[in-house]
């Protein structure tokens, strides 16, 4: 099957990058390290009045009734440009699980907060234990095929990336029963969807990375020669393409089959693994090769490259380590059922 993205995806990913363009892009993320939220909500805010948030809940239910491929055409714009805060559960886990909800009683959750563009958090075993940015999002849990509202279950911990803060939580309050939504269980299922949402997030800031790469490597003179002329930074910085290029079919064809049945099922997990891995290895080879062709200021906080690898670092691990996404392909390779 042939998979292309067409004009709406293309407007979509223009009207998202247009959003944060306007908001100061990499500024925002930068002024949220410092303390302050309010450009980074802002964006949210305006996403969600553009319906970005709402791309995986019914229309019925107020949303855009969009899908997967929607959904990671659009996250991967916001890895480029580095927006901080929970935007995997934002944008993918919890519009998602609150559809579930709502699909079982309508009445049991509220979507109110989430269109209007305050960002949302969710834990969910084994893959996500603990929540990202609990003290700025609404926080929620899945467990036991269920809903939960978060609290705090101790501090926030800090990450090598200084817009991300992650939290233990415990199940605040039932919300309500989702009840197995495949095989697999509502975990799997939602976990699935914050794997492809970060796997789409990782090859947005892989893109970036190697864009500032090839920039500084177009800028910077050696023997009156641009560096990117010399044939060992030509090969760095090829590496890096092939790889995200490699990368971003796996995340469109899991997308594909996440749209075309249950997100839970054992052949889509193994594409979202696929995918996560392709992915969370693009990044952290567009970051080490970037180093390399910016030198010493690229290890300096004040460049902006700074923001986009420890971002790349922190969600590695995020919604499953690429080596816990390894073990669930042999697993299915092996002949039993994913985890």
């Amino acid at each position: 099957m042939d998979f292309l993205l067409d004009t709406s995806h293309t407007d979509l990913a223009a009207a998202v990058s247009a959003i944060a363009d306007r908001a100061g892009g990499i500024a925002v993320a930068r002024a949220w390290a410092d303390g302050d939220h309010d450009p980074a909500l802002d964006v949210y805010r305006q996403l969600a009045e553009t319906g970005i948030t709402g791309l995986l809940i019914e229309e019925a239910y107020g949303g855009s009734g969009a899908g997967a491929v929607e959904m990671v055409v659009a996250v991967e714009v916001l890895g480029r440009v580095c927006l901080p805060g929970p935007v995997a559960e934002t944008f993918a886990v919890v519009p998602a699980a609150l559809d579930a909800v709502a699909a079982r009683n309508a009445a049991a959750c509220d979507r109110a907060d989430l269109l209007a563009g305050r960002p949302a958090t969710c834990a969910a075993k084994p893959s996500q234990p603990r929540a990202a940015d609990l003290g700025i999002a609404h926080g929620y849990v899945i467990a036991d095929d269920a809903l939960f509202q978060a609290s705090a279950d101790g501090p926030a911990l800090a990450t090598v990336d200084p817009t991300r803060t992650v939290t233990a939580v415990d199940c605040a309050a039932r919300i309500a029963a989702l009840g197995p939504v495949a095989h697999d269980g509502a975990a799997a299922a939602f976990g699935n969807l914050g794997a492809l949402a970060t796997a789409a997030q990782s090859l947005g800031l892989a893109a970036a990375m190697l864009a500032i790469a090839a920039d500084y490597a177009k800028a910077r003179h050696q023997f009156g020669r641009a560096i990117g002329s010399f044939q060992a930074v030509k090969h760095h910085l090829a590496d890096v393409a092939i790889a995200v290029e490699m990368a971003r079919p796996l995340i469109h064809g899991a997308a594909v089959g996440m749209d075309g049945g249950a997100p839970g099922t054992a052949d889509v997990t193994c594409d979202v693994s696929a995918a996560k891995v392709a992915a969370s290895d693009a990044a952290d080879l567009a970051a080490r090769r970037a180093l390399q062709v910016l030198g010493a200021i690229g290890y300096t906080a004040e460049h902006d490259l700074s923001l986009h690898l420890t971002k790349a670092r922190a969600l590695r691990g995020a919604w499953g380590t690429p080596a816990w996404h390894r073990a669930r392909i042999a697993e299915r390779l092996r002949g039993g059922r994913p985890r």
